[in-house]
């Protein structure tokens, strides 16, 4: 297994969900396109969500045709329905669809109920209407929220989460997220639980998305990396981690910040493949972006001694 590590950058998708005023289409593009050329082989775009529902991402075919793509990397929109693939679909026959659509699930039915407005049951009829309507033209990623625990139901049963990791295998998805959603998971959940589904599920490549709600981001994705795991989601500046319009953990759920999570591995000798000086002052732009500090630790003291 190769030690090398891949990481989405999430700022432009999961991120900017949080953000309560709109970031313009034209600052959007300016920020992937600068993702694209630190060397981010996977990026986190846009989403095809309901824009009365969630009205950051009004603009996603707008973003999608506007930035450029670099060469080997993949550019990634949510989609949380039928009618989103649609969306999709239609981008793509234009010529500026994305690459991967994701395509969510919660492991708890009181989160499924109170994020998606759906029941379980409902969802994954929705998951099996979207990989279908796919039609093989995308890379499905599937993503299991509150994998490592629930803010309604507390903990979750790891056989329920390896059930819908098979499940999302049976549809054809060869890649699955486990997400810790509001940052309960700890090191030796983390480690356990990406072990089993691995072993569950061998023909499926695992990614870990950890928010850092409770300071422990870092160390949950170096505990994932131990168990296996060589792809990570994070975002700059540790932004982002669930819609505006709902409040988890006092409102605070911020993603990993990648500089910090990016310091980390190379400091450690991992490769990211990522331009380092490029990354620090991307991550500032992305601060004046927003017109305020950021989570990131890195952002702040600079770069460690890495490799």
């Amino acid at each position: 297994m190769s030690n090398a590590v891949v990481i989405c950058e999430c700022f432009a998708r999961d991120g900017l969900q949080h953000e309560p005023v709109f970031v313009p289409t034209e600052q959007k593009i300016a920020l992937i396109d600068a993702f694209t050329a630190v060397g981010f082989g996977r990026i986190e775009a846009t989403s095809y969500s309901n824009p009365k529902v969630v009205p950051a991402f009004a603009d996603a075919s707008e973003v999608l045709a506007g930035i450029g793509r670099g060469k080997g990397s993949f550019y990634k929109a949510t989609c949380p329905n039928p009618r989103a693939v649609e969306r999709a679909l239609a981008d793509l026959v234009a010529g500026h669809g994305p690459s991967e659509i994701s395509l969510l699930v919660s492991a708890t039915e009181a989160h499924s109920q109170r994020n998606l407005r759906s029941a379980r049951t409902d969802q994954w009829d929705n998951v099996a209407a979207m990989a279908a309507a796919a039609q093989g033209r995308f890379r499905l990623i599937g993503t299991i929220s509150v994998a490592f625990g629930c803010p309604f139901e507390g903990r979750v049963d790891p056989k329920s989460v390896i059930a819908d990791a098979e499940r999302f295998a049976t549809l054809g998805v060869r890649h699955v997220t486990l997400g810790d959603t509001t940052g309960l998971a700890t090191p030796r959940d983390t480690a356990s639980l990406f072990r089993a589904v691995a072993a569950a599920v061998p023909e499926l490549t695992l990614i870990a998305h950890f928010h850092n709600t409770r300071g422990t981001g870092v160390v949950n994705c170096f505990a994932a990396y131990e168990a296996g795991v060589r792809n990570f989601d994070s975002a700059i500046g540790g932004i982002g981690g669930h819609p505006a319009q709902l409040v988890y953990g006092g409102g605070f759920t911020g993603n990993v910040a990648t500089e910090d999570l990016v310091n980390m591995f190379e400091a450690m000798g991992v490769p990211t493949g990522l331009d380092l000086p490029a990354l620090i002052e991307t991550a500032h732009r992305c601060e004046a972006v927003l017109g305020r500090q950021l989570h990131s630790m890195v952002a702040r003291s600079g770069l460690g001694l890495v490799a």
